[in-house]
């Protein structure tokens, strides 16, 4: 059903703009006997709760949006407790893994199925874009992706490593541009940018700027196969944001967050479910856009 879920998805939404985002959502619990329970920071609840953690891979595109893949995080409090893993149906074979780890796992089974073509670009937030291991595999895949990373993220330059907000500092006044990164719910989210090249190797560095407060900064590691204009490294950067909005219409529409189940094989079963009826619902919604569109075209001419 998951990968019937991705090739539905990617049929239907498909589009050369698509974005590949990863991110993770929490789902609290009571209790510790769910599978991957356990106290830790849920971003859902902004702080740390007893909870799970779900890690998931979304398509966003401008047809529509939808999860596609998904893997429960399991904390080394459950991987080295066997007998834990056992009463809650977590198999022998299954071990810890990172969430970076996981977001790779699913990048993986869509490339061997789906081919390249259909991963235009990937996008992820500071807890991905931090991570060595996925940026190495990445680059090693040659795909192209803007994450976001921590300030003292390290760039490559002829004079040696600095830091991403060193960069920016050194940055000369001019070049920066001001660019929505998509709609929001207060409008469009504009914001200064500033692409830069350390010049060492094939990783730039995208700076953003708040318009209302010059003095908050955030930056991206960017990888393209090709030039590409800081437009689209900004379109990319922002369709983050649309993983988090995908979060809230499945769990207000279709219960993604809405189960009492505890074994391991269970939460991916709901899971699942809840994916395939959020799909079906952003898709159902893209071809009725679609229809209403060509009824509302001009009628081409008649030849006769």
């Amino acid at each position: 059903m998951r990968d019937d879920l991705r090739g539905y998805v990617l049929d239907r939404l498909g589009d050369a703009a698509g974005v590949l985002a990863a991110d993770e959502t929490g789902f609290l619990k009571k209790g510790t006997r769910s599978a991957g329970v356990q106290r830790q920071y849920s971003g859902t609840a902004g702080r740390i709760e007893n909870c799970q953690l779900g890690v998931f891979l979304a398509y966003v595109s401008p047809r529509g949006r939808a999860l596609v893949d998904r893997e429960l995080y399991l904390p080394r409090s459950w991987t080295d407790d066997p007998q834990r893993c056992a009463e809650a149906g977590i198999g022998d074979e299954v071990g810890f893994a990172t969430k970076p780890e996981l977001a790779r796992r699913m990048l993986q089974r869509l490339l061997a199925a789906h081919g390249h073509q259909a991963v235009p670009w990937f996008t992820a937030d500071e807890a991905y874009g931090d991570n060595p291991g996925l940026r190495a595999w990445l680059d090693e895949q040659n795909l192209n992706y803007v994450m976001a990373v921590s300030c003292d993220q390290r760039f490559a330059t002829p004079t040696g490593p600095q830091r991403a907000d060193q960069l920016a500092a050194a940055a000369p006044r001019r070049g920066w541009q001001r660019l929505s990164a998509g709609d929001g719910s207060k409008g469009q989210r504009l914001y200064d940018w500033l692409l830069l090249d350390p010049g060492a190797d094939q990783h730039h560095l995208l700076v953003r700027r708040s318009i209302s407060k010059p003095s908050e900064l955030a930056y991206y590691i960017c990888h393209a196969n090709q030039p590409v204009p800081v437009a689209e490294l900004v379109r990319v950067a922002g369709s983050r944001w649309g993983i988090e909005e995908t979060f809230q219409f499945a769990k207000n529409e279709t219960g993604l967050d809405h189960y009492q189940v505890r074994r391991y094989d269970a939460w991916y079963r709901h899971i699942t479910l809840s994916m395939l009826a959020a799909a079906f619902l952003a898709v159902t919604a893209h071809t009725e856009r679609a229809r209403t569109a060509s009824k509302g075209a001009p009628q081409a001419a008649s030849t006769s």
